[in-house]
């Protein structure tokens, strides 16, 4: 498969030389003026043949068959919007899009133009959380769920200074409930789906969520989902049943060694880490488009939706607002 990358970011230049090796080509590199010479750096650095400071350019000129976009929250709907009506197939890194209004107009002109969309989250994709989905039958029935994914930025630090940097902007769809939170909504909703409803209480400071708490019930249990970007604790995810609960020390992103603890004494232990947390997502896709079936992609974009619409309420309940929202 042969992908454009757009963005010079961090993922870009953690996900740029590890593709070859997993079966796809990265064949052109877009950023903006200002990024000229990271671009040019990165072509180099990876063995890109063409770079780009002009997306549209890359989408008419550029020979890929998707194009995987890595650039600040705020402009994923717009870059996935234009790749989908260029009729290239598109990756687009979490979250998906600032709302729900925004994920779901993607998802139509994806099927409308029968393309594949997919939502890079990391976590649905790793062996060891296929791994608790198989065990969860073993603990009973679930009665409580948690994930705690909080560690304290460095940029928090700008930003109490005054210097808004895109992970705690407002304008550009940032905060910690899009950034690290996201991963624990994934987690949980993707083992149990939609809560009946979704609550959250955040730490608020000019208008972002620095840290907060995601309540969800289902009914049936409650699921709480931690993250913060104002402190941090040990990352964790729990699932809680009559009859034991399955264990992680590490976060909902990297999904690390899963432990089962029964009430009868049992206790299992299991660990499959791939060589990056990426590449399964990524071989994924990679896959899925080579087969040209969508079946399993459209599932996995219904779950983006879902997540993508707890967010949006949950940020609706706190009085965080985007300007995607509208008013």
């Amino acid at each position: 498969m042969k992908i454009g990358v757009v963005g010079t970011g961090t993922i870009a230049r953690e996900v740029l030389p590890l593709l070859r090796g997993w079966g796809i080509e990265p064949c052109a590199l877009c950023g903006t003026p200002r990024s000229r010479s990271a671009v040019e750096e990165l072509c180099r650095a990876n063995g890109v043949r063409e770079g780009f400071c002009d997306y549209g350019e890359m989408l008419a000129a550029a020979d890929v068959d998707a194009v995987y976009v890595a650039v600040p929250n705020h402009l994923h709907f717009a870059l996935a919007k234009q790749a989908l009506e260029a009729g290239k197939h598109v990756i687009v890194e979490k979250p998906m899009t600032a709302c729900v209004r925004e994920s779901a107009a993607l998802a139509r002109l994806a099927k409308e133009r029968s393309l594949f969309l997919f939502e890079a989250i990391s976590t649905l994709y790793l062996p060891n959380y296929r791994k608790i989905r198989e065990l969860l039958p073993r603990i009973g029935a679930v009665r409580l769920v948690s994930c705690n994914f909080s560690q304290y930025s460095r940029r928090y630090d700008e930003f109490r200074k005054g210097n808004i940097l895109p992970v705690f902007d407002p304008e550009r769809a940032g905060g910690a409930l899009m950034d690290l939170n996201i991963y624990n909504l994934h987690y949980i909703m993707g083992l149990f789906g939609r809560a009946k409803t979704v609550r959250y209480q955040a730490n608020i400071e000019r208008g972002i969520d620095t840290g907060g708490i995601v309540t969800m019930d289902y009914g049936s249990f409650q699921a709480v989902a931690i993250a913060a970007k104002d402190c941090s604790a040990p990352a964790s995810c729990v699932i809680q049943g009559t009859e034991g609960c399955i264990l992680q020390s590490t976060p909902a992103n990297t999904c690390g060694a899963v432990t089962l603890r029964l009430r009868d004494g049992t206790e299992e232990t299991y660990d499959e880490p791939p060589a990056s947390r990426l590449e399964p997502e990524f071989r994924y896709f990679a896959q899925e488009i080579r087969s040209g079936d969508r079946t399993g992609c459209y599932e996995m974009l219904s779950r983006s939706l879902a997540v993508s619409e707890a967010q949006t309420e949950a940020r609706a309940g706190a009085g965080v607002r985007f300007p995607a929202d509208g008013e």
